[in-house]
């Protein structure tokens, strides 16, 4: 059946990491997802709670009290909160992944003991500033500076379309230390929100994964302690790199949690709605949905739980990453138009949350690279190495 194939893959303490997220997320967030939605609130009781559990963890070491470096375990929590509630799984990613786990790999001692027990424990929040107004799929492009002025850098620029940016205490920001030498001039710096001019600017009303703030941040001269860089001056690209390829392989989880719940709706629908005498689920063309569903749905699955119980972060995965990320974002929006057209009139309204689902998963195949450019680095990854087989 649906997802046998990867149970041989979960250790015993996966199997029952499964089963205290599944517990929290339907006693906790299934009931008041569609607020989280309807109202485009961030649920922050919900977040310290998640932290209490550990699940703000994820890909945090033990030593700083996360659940360790583990990319299957980070996949299982994301999968079972986004059947729930995508938006909560999304801020849960940008704060435990993206921006605590970037810092657990690249950061120093110093900095490691002083962002990561908080993220760790739920009571900091994170994000990831890349994107900018002219640079999004071409990052390489961005245009906020970091002039070094003896322990300070003063940071100027701004960046757009950032998940957490409203509810954030620090950001992971890309800037250029050096300009003149183009990506190899990229630096990081981690930037706190009360710092003097940084200004988040507003939240944005979107379509989808509403309640997982997403917002604009403006740096006006905003002094940065030196210590505040992670790695070294220059190290930003390479960081980039490797950071999207952690991004796009949980991100994909979320994919699979929103198709799982989709098709769940879909298959319990066909079965209790009747039509001319008989359910709806015994005629072929609904079959055919339901049938095509589940086989994609198992396969991309199948790819991303191998890819996670497999990830070594010391070689090039980006073919994997970007593979996994556009099968599996395509695969969400294609199962959740199938699940509102199975629902009929009922799947069009917000009495079922299947639209719920499909105005999530549009996000999912534009964030973290789109699937187009995810395309381009695939293919470009098969091309460099000039053969397959």
């Amino acid at each position: 059946m649906l997802g046998d194939l990867i149970s041989g893959l979960e250790k015993e303490e996966h199997k029952i990491l499964r089963e205290t997220v599944a517990r929290f997320a339907k006693d906790r967030i299934a009931p008041i997802a569609a607020r989280i939605d309807e109202e485009d609130y961030f649920p922050e009781d919900i977040f310290k709670e998640m932290g209490e559990l550990g699940f703000t963890g994820i890909m945090i070491p033990e030593e700083y009290g996360g659940f360790g470096i583990d990319p299957l375990a980070a996949v299982i929590v994301l999968e079972e909160i986004a059947k729930q509630s995508a938006s909560v799984a999304l801020s849960l990613m940008v704060t435990s992944v993206l921006f605590g786990h970037n810092v657990a790999y690249w950061g120093n001692d110093e900095l490691k003991k002083k962002y990561l027990p908080g993220i760790a424990s739920g009571k900091l929040i994170g994000a990831y500033a890349l994107t900018e107004p002219d640079a999004g799929s071409d990052s390489v492009s961005i245009k906020t500076r970091a002039e070094r002025k003896g322990d300070y850098f003063i940071v100027n620029g701004q960046k757009m379309f950032i998940t957490n940016a409203p509810v954030a205490d620090v950001f992971y920001v890309f800037v250029y230390t050096d300009p003149t030498k183009k990506k190899e001039g990229m630096s990081v710096l981690l930037i706190e929100k009360e710092m003097e001019g940084v200004t988040v600017a507003k939240k944005l009303d979107k379509m989808g994964m509403r309640g997982s703030p997403t917002g604009l941040i403006f740096f006006e001269d905003v002094k940065v302690p030196v210590t505040n860089i992670i790695g070294t001056e220059g190290m930003g690209y390479p960081q980039m790199l490797k950071s999207l390829e952690i991004e796009r392989m949980v991100i994909s989880a979320i994919s699979t949690g929103v198709s799982l719940a989709a098709l769940d709706w879909m298959v319990r629908y066909s079965n209790e709605r009747k039509q001319f005498g008989k359910p709806i689920g015994q005629f072929e063309m609904i079959m055919k949905k339901i049938a095509d569903a589940g086989a994609m749905l198992d396969a991309v699955r199948t790819y991303l739980y191998m890819y996670a119980a497999t990830y070594n972060e010391e070689k090039d995965n980006r073919f994997e990453s970007a593979s996994v990320k556009f099968l599996a974002s395509e695969t969400a929006v294609k199962i959740t138009l199938d699940a509102i057209q199975v629902l009929g009139g009922y799947g069009y309204t917000k009495e079922y949350p299947v639209e719920r689902y499909m105005r999530d998963a549009k996000l999912l195949d534009i964030g973290s690279g789109t699937s187009e450019i995810m395309r381009f680095v695939a293919a470009k990854s098969l091309l460099k190495a000039g053969r397959v087989i």
